[in-house]
């Protein structure tokens, strides 16, 4: 038992270590918050306050303190809802190991192969975790400067939903990686995932801006919730604050415009049904990845009684 935890420890630190140390994949890793980031700069945050404004009844007006905090509460739930997915997705070494040919090389190393795929799982996890972590020091420190409205309840909210979100991206890639055989493919998934993703789950435009059967399909879309839930944590205190001077009747319409509540074929969903959806979510992933490992123990196993009998 020992020995196999020692050798499970070093595969996870030798995933980590190689993976920090590969330049290339960090920077790629960053792309997509670096992207929502250039795209908040040059082209989004014009038109997000121009929507909040324009939301406002007339002759009412807000400081640039509480537009400067909305746009930014805007600008870190969407990044922290692509990076947990998308950076997952792109920091995945199994992946990368299997088409460099190295993973041949662990395989028939003294470890057994459900506690390898497990190793290259959980260091997926900690690495996409630790640069979320960042992502989301960055998002309190930038809230901090402009206009400070979260609570202790909010931040606490943000860090239980980036932890199940980056659960999900880890179990996602760990499942699909088992059927990527070329660079060709991991590039044109990853891909899809940076811009489909980000699309559909709202980090680009807001889904209530979408059209009707769009807004329902997104629906079936686990992640839309965890998007939400980011959403509504990173920006109640915002919304309480700009309800202070503006109708209850005009905030309802913010907080439904810019997707801190969520309709599903015009049906409020509640913010307990949201964490169920992705916990439920999470469990039919892990299911899925024990059964592949399994799977491909069990084959294992009777490729070795076969070459035992030869």
């Amino acid at each position: 038992m020992k020995d196999r935890l020692s050798r499970f420890g070093y595969m996870l630190g030798r995933n980590i270590k190689v993976y920090f140390k590969d330049r290339l994949t960090f920077v790629f890793s960053l792309m997509t918050p670096l992207t929502l980031v250039v795209l908040f700069l040059l082209f989004l945050r014009g038109v997000y306050e121009d929507s909040l404004v324009n939301s406002l009844p007339e002759g009412f007006e807000l400081s640039k303190k509480v537009i400067n905090a909305f746009t930014g509460s805007w600008l870190f739930s969407s990044i922290m809802t692509t990076s947990c997915i998308t950076i997952a997705f792109c920091s995945n070494m199994r992946v990368d190991d299997k088409l460099k040919k190295t993973l041949r090389g662990f395989e028939i190393a003294p470890i057994s192969k459900f506690s390898l795929s497990l190793s290259y799982t959980i260091s997926n996890f900690i690495t996409t975790l630790l640069i979320c972590t960042i992502v989301l020091v960055i998002s309190m420190i930038y809230l901090a400067i402009v206009g400070w409205y979260l609570t202790f309840v909010d931040v606490l909210i943000i860090v239980v939903d980036m932890l199940l979100t980056v659960i999900m991206g880890s179990l996602i890639i760990s499942i699909v990686g088992v059927f990527i055989n070329s660079q060709g493919a991991l590039s044109g998934i990853c891909t899809l995932v940076s811009s489909m993703y980000g699309f559909l789950c709202g980090a680009y435009m807001p889904i209530s801006s979408m059209g009707k059967g769009i807004q329902n399909f997104v629906g079936f879309i686990p992640g839309t919730y965890s998007t939400v839930i980011f959403r509504q944590a990173y920006m109640n205190g915002i919304l309480d604050e700009i309800g202070k001077d503006v109708p209850a009747q005009a905030v309802d319409a913010i907080r439904k415009g810019f997707d801190c509540e969520y309709y599903f074929f015009d049906h409020k969903v509640a913010p307990w049904v949201m964490y169920v959806v992705v916990i439920v979510t999470i469990a039919v992933l892990l299911a899925i990845y024990l059964a592949l490992n399994l799977r491909v123990k069990s084959k294992a196993a009777d490729n070795k009684n076969v070459g035992s009998k030869i």
